[in-house]
């Protein structure tokens, strides 16, 4: 099984393969399948769940596909989710943009989150993540493409345990975050505990900000919130 370049996880697997029907304008497998003429029918591929390593690793389930639409048939989650069962070692992580689609109960080794890039698809996330049974519960900020208003109390009532944050890849000017966006969700984190994860791709919006600010307070007060010693946080929930 070969590993993944995705920051926060050892490995992704794909057991739904196909064209992902939600059409992200900023989707990199879309690209892919597009670039390299892949064959997109939806389908589910079972071999991909046989021959995990028996070694405790973090998998992330579906990096190419929304999982949670309507085109995925009911027996393939249903065997996603046995296997996931037959592998109590592994921590399995599963998001979505389709929070209002997933179920109740998720085995206690799944990470469930929401992708999330601006307030509407936050407060929906929010809504829907409390409802949800999952051990472990996480918002994903990426692409962080406006203000999304966060506070500790809504974290707090979703039962949320980490968050992830980081802008849009290839990396431009354009799609750049404002550093008051993360400071904001990093320090609201911060107030209930929540476990932080700052993709690399951050870097050059922090690069930037560095180059326009001197040395002082404000600066000081970045680096003690957004850094652990030099490099980004890259937490994991506890």
């Amino acid at each position: 099984m070969p590993r993944t370049k995705i920051e926060w996880c050892d490995f992704s697997i794909n057991p739904i393969k196909g064209l992902c029907p939600v059409a992200c304008s900023f989707c990199y497998a879309r690209r892919m399948y597009k670039r390299f003429k892949w064959d997109e029918t939806i389908r589910f591929d079972e071999s991909v769940l046989m021959g995990l390593p028996k070694e405790p690793k973090r998998i992330f389930v579906g990096s190419t596909m929304e999982l949670f639409g309507k085109w995925v048939k009911p027996n393939w989650m249903e065997f996603i989710l046995q296997t996931v069962n037959l592998y109590p070692q592994h921590t399995f992580i599963f998001l979505t943009k389709r929070p209002y689609n997933l179920p109740h109960k998720f085995p206690d080794n799944c990470w469930v989150g929401v992708s999330v890039t601006n307030h509407k698809q936050y407060l929906e996330a929010i809504m829907e993540l409390g409802w949800n049974n999952a051990k472990v519960k996480f918002l994903s900020f990426e692409p962080l493409l406006s203000d999304c208003h966060v506070s500790a109390k809504d974290f707090e009532n979703a039962g949320l345990s980490w968050v992830i944050v980081g802008q849009q890849t290839p990396t431009n000017k354009i799609t750049q975050p404002q550093l008051n966006w993360v400071m904001e969700i990093v320090q609201e984190s911060d107030k209930q505990g929540i476990s932080v994860f700052l993709k690399d791709n951050l870097l050059p919006m922090l690069t930037k900000w560095g180059e326009t600010n001197s040395c002082g307070k404000a600066e000081t007060m970045v680096l003690n919130t957004l850094y652990d010693g030099d490099k980004l946080r890259q937490e994991f929930p506890k």
